[in-house]
C-alpha cells in the first residue's frame, strides 16, 4: 500500500459506504427485521470477512437475493432466533466446503452465464432505482410509474439527473486528464451535490425538500445501546430438523452467490493471481458464523457493491475496511449528518452502476460470438429477472450444456464421400448419446461402397456404440460394402 493507493481507496471506501448504507437498511426492512440488523451485517462483512478474504475488491454484506429465503426460513422455523442457529450452522457448513476445496467447482459455470448475471443485475438495479430517482419513498415498482398516482418529485428528479450528469462528465477523457479531479470519483461528487441540495434547498424554495426522500438511519448512543438490541441464537432449536435444511440451503445459496460474484468481479477487474474460491468460502463461513452469533443477516459477496468499489477506483482492501468502519461509526455518532443525503443521489449512483453492468456493447459482443454464447446469456438474464438468481443461473447453465452437447454431437463424427469411397472420421470418444448421429450417417452409405474409418484420436467407444458399428459391419458384406480400418471386430 502506497500513498497513491490510499489516495484512491479513501474516496472509494466513502462511496461504497454511501451505497451500502441504504442497501443494508433496506434489506433488513425487506426481511422484516430492524434496520440496525442490516447495518450490523454490513459491519461484519466489511471488517471480518474482508480481513480473511483473498479478494482485494469484493464487498461482502447482506444480499437482496437472500431476502426471500430469510423471510421464508423465519416463518418455517417460527422465530428469528431459531433462524440465527441455522445461520451459525450454515457458516460452519461453508467452512467445511472451503476445507474440502469445493470452491473449485465454480469454474464449471460458463462465462456467458456469468456475463448474463452481471447484465441481469444491472437491469434489475435500473428497474429498482428508476422509481427512487423519480421520487418514490417506499417500495414502488417500475410499473407504479404508469399507474397515475405515482408521487413524482421534482426535487428528486433534479438531484438524480444532476448526479447522472456529473458521473457522465467525470467519465469523459477530457475530465480524466485533469489530475486535480482524479482525486475524487464522480459518484462521490454526485452524492455530495445531493447533500448540498438538501442543505440549501429550503433556502431556494421553502417547500423544495418536502417531497425529497432521504436516508433514515436509526441512532444509537453507544455500543452498549447497540448490543442491547441484538438477538442471540436459540440453541434449543437444534432439535428441529428444519434448522438443518435451512442451514444447508443458506450455505449453498450464499456460497454460490459469493463465488459467482467473485467470478463476475474478476471479469470487471482481473486480479493476478485470481483469488482462491476455497479461501473465500472460509472467509464467508467465518463471517456467517459470527453473523448468526451476533444476530445479523446472512452474508455474501455482493456484486453491486463490489462493482461500485471497482468503478470508483479502489486499489486495495482499504476501501472495503473503511466502508465497514464507517457503517459502524455512522450508527453511533453520524446518523444526523448522513440523513441529509437524498435517496435520489444514491439512486443515480446505482443507475450509473447498473448501466455499466448492462452496457449495450456487452449485448453486441455476445451477439457477435454467435448463438452458442448469446442464447444462454439471454436466457440467464430473463431467468434471473423473472424467476430469481438461482433459477436464472440454472437455466443459463442448462442452455449452455444443451448447446455444447449439440455442437459436440455434430462435430464428433463426419462423413465425406469421394466417388464410391466414404470416409467416416471419428474425432472424439463416443458414448451411447452419439448413437442417433452415428446411425444416421451409416444409413446414408449406399451399397457397393468402400468405407474407411479414421479413429486415431479415439481412446474410448461406449459398448452401445460398438454394438452399432458391429451390427453395420456384419451386414456390410450382404450389401457389397467393403470396410477398412473398422474400429470393432466383425465376425
Amino acid at each position: 500500500m502506497n500513498l497513491k493507493t490510499v489516495r484512491q481507496d479513501l474516496p472509494a471506501g466513502l462511496v461504497v459506504f454511501l451505497v451500502a448504507l441504504p442497501l443494508c437498511l433496506g434489506i433488513a426492512q425487506a426481511s422484516g427485521l430492524p434496520p440496525f440488523v442490516g447495518l450490523l451485517t454490513g459491519v461484519i462483512g466489511g471488517l471480518v470477512v474482508t480481513s480473511f478474504s483473498p479478494s482485494r475488491f469484493a464487498v461482502s454484506g447482506p444480499a437482496a437475493g437472500l431476502v426471500t429465503i430469510v423471510v421464508a426460513s423465519v416463518e418455517t422455523l417460527g422465530s428469528f432466533s431459531a433462524f440465527l442457529l441455522a445461520l451459525v450452522l450454515a457458516g460452519i457448513f461453508q467452512l467445511l466446503l472451503g476445507l474440502v476445496r469445493a470452491g473449485r467447482f465454480i469454474a464449471l459455470v460458463p462465462g456467458s452465464v456469468i456475463k448474463g448475471m452481471l447484465a441481469a443485475i444491472g437491469i434489475l438495479l435500473i428497474m429498482q432505482q428508476i422509481p427512487v430517482a423519480l421520487g418514490a419513498r417506499g417500495d414502488s415498482s417500475l410499473g407504479a410509474i404508469f399507474s397515475g398516482d405515482f408521487p413524482f418529485s421534482t426535487a428528486s428528479i433534479i438531484v438524480a439527473a444532476a448526479g447522472l450528469l456529473i458521473m457522465w462528465l467525470w467519465s469523459l477523457p477530457a475530465v480524466k486528464k485533469i489530475k486535480a479531479l482524479g482525486w475524487i470519483p464522480g459518484p462521490l461528487i454526485a452524492v455530495l451535490f445531493g447533500g448540498l441540495v438538501t442543505f440549501y434547498g429550503e433556502r431556494w424554495q421553502s417547500d423544495f425538500n418536502a417531497d425529497l426522500a432521504r436516508i433514515s438511519l436509526p441512532a444509537f448512543g453507544s455500543l452498549r445501546a447497540l448490543a442491547a438490541e441484538l438477538e442471540a441464537p436459540d440453541w434449543q432449536a437444534w432439535r428441529n430438523p428444519s434448522v438443518y435444511v435451512v442451514a444447508m440451503t443458506l450455505a449453498l445459496v450464499a456460497s454460490l452467490e459469493t463465488l459467482l460474484s467473485q467470478q463476475a468481479l474478476n471479469k470487471l477487474r482481473p486480479q493476478h493471481p485470481s483469488p482462491s474460491p476455497n479461501r473465500e468460502m472460509l472467509a464467508q463461513g467465518i463471517g456467517n458464523t459470527l453473523a448468526g452469533l451476533l444476530g445479523a443477516l446472512p452474508i455474501t459477496a455482493v456484486i453491486v457493491r463490489s462493482s461500485v468499489n471497482v468503478s470508483v477506483g479502489a486499489q486495495s482492501k482499504l476501501s472495503i475496511l473503511l466502508h465497514g468502519i464507517l457503517l459502524l461509526l455512522c450508527g453511533l455518532w453520524f446518523s444526523a449528518l448522513l440523513n441529509v443525503i437524498p435517496l435520489a443521489s444514491l439512486a443515480a449512483v446505482l443507475l450509473y452502476t447498473g448501466y455499466k453492468l448492462a452496457a449495450p456493447r456487452l449485448f453486441i459482443e455476445q451477439i457477435r460470438l454467435g448463438a452458442q454464447q448469446f442464447v444462454p446469456f439471454t436466457i440467464a438474464i430473463v431467468g434471473i429477472i423473472t424467476c430469481g438468481m438461482l433459477i436464472g443461473i440454472g437455466l443459463g447453465i442448462a442452455t449452455q450444456i444443451l448447446y455444447s452437447l449439440y455442437k459436440s454431437h455434430r462435430n464428433a463424427m463426419h462423413l465425406t464421400r469421394c466417388e464410391d469411397h466414404y470416409v467416416l472420421r471419428l474425432r472424439q470418444n463416443l458414448t451411447f448419446m452419439h448413437n442417433p448421429r452415428l446411425q444416421h450417417l451409416l444409413e446414408t452409405i449406399p451399397e457397393n461402397s468402400v468405407v474407411v474409418v479414421e479413429h486415431d484420436n479415439v481412446d474410448y467407444l461406449d459398448a452401445d456404440v460398438k454394438a452399432v458399428l458391429k451390427d453395420f459391419g456384419e451386414k456390410a458384406p450382404e450389401r457389397g460394402i467393403r470396410l477398412s480400418r473398422w474400429p470393432v471386430t466383425v465376425n
